[in-house]
């Protein structure tokens, strides 16, 4: 497929409010695989569609690990079209970053657990719950909010200087 240009947070697109998206056709299908492929060479965790400029509620989540076991569903990496949150509970603090703000970095407060039902490339409703792996609680915050034009850094955070990043990416016996 394609990778395409992510955009960053001085685009206006990004605060934008995306499309549901009603046609499940073969521009969907190619739209997910640039997008798979434009995270993957990205090295991130998320992309949603208005990242790489178009307005549409998509977004690919991938660890980089097999992620089926939280969601109860195999599925790598995780598809997500029309994404709603339908259940939120309890409290963590993540750093988070995001793709559209290269090098920026903040700590901040998500749910611990979220449940979102979303539909897959054939318009199929799934509901996908990460009980037992918070960071993909966060992940679906974070994306689906670009899908409202909110970007991480709208929220009350702190954000990170360099020389914190890098003590926190220190291994814990150095």
């Amino acid at each position: 497929m394609a990778i395409r240009d992510i955009i960053t947070e001085e685009n206006e697109l990004l605060r934008k409010k995306s499309e549901e998206i009603t046609e499940f056709d073969d521009s969907l299908k190619k739209l997910i695989e640039d997008m798979k492929d434009t995270l993957k060479k990205s090295g991130g965790v998320g992309l949603a569609a208005p990242q790489i400029g178009i307005l549409k509620r998509a977004v690919v989540i991938d660890f980089g690990e097999d992620i089926s076991k939280y969601v109860g569903k195999d599925i790598k990496p995780l598809v997500l079209i029309n994404p709603k949150i339908v259940e939120k509970s309890g409290s963590q603090e993540c750093v988070e970053g995001c793709l559209s703000c290269p090098g920026q970095f903040g700590i901040i407060k998500r749910p611990m657990k979220v449940k979102v039902k979303a539909q897959d490339v054939f318009g199929n409703e799934h509901t996908y719950d990460d009980e037992g792996f918070p960071p993909l609680a966060s992940a679906f915050c974070h994306e689906t909010e670009h899908l409202d034009g909110i970007l991480f850094k709208d929220h009350d955070v702190r954000m990170l200087t360099k020389e914190e990043l890098d003590s926190m990416m220190q291994p814990e016996n150095q």
